[in-house]
């Protein structure tokens, strides 16, 4: 099942990062993964509950972590990128929306 791509304005400005820093996201990703191959197996074992409980929240957490890893990016890199070039206001709306969808 493909998750949902909210649809982007097409005004900000193209994002690119550092290739070690993207090698490190896509490494935890992959990480991430696993884990939640591990909890589908944990379930089609009948393992515990709680177990399976523990597993999410450690998912959930994990998740979490890079998703500040990548904000943390975006504001180095982006924000500081569009502040230089004028492109401010466009990059603060992309990222707020970002944010509400993120929290919710």
């Amino acid at each position: 099942m493909a998750l949902e791509k909210p649809p982007l304005s097409g005004r900000a400005q193209p994002h690119h990062h550092d290739p070690q820093s993207r090698r490190k996201l896509i490494n935890r990703l992959a990480r991430i993964e696993g884990h939640v191959h591990g909890i589908r197996s944990m379930i089609e074992q009948d393992q515990p509950c709680p177990d399976v409980l523990l597993q999410i929240a450690a998912v959930k957490g994990a998740l979490d972590r890079v998703a500040r890893l990548i904000l943390d990016d975006h504001i180095r890199h982006c924000i500081r990128h569009a502040i230089e070039t004028g492109n401010i206001e466009v990059e603060l709306e992309e990222l707020q929306r970002a944010l509400d969808r993120f929290i919710g």
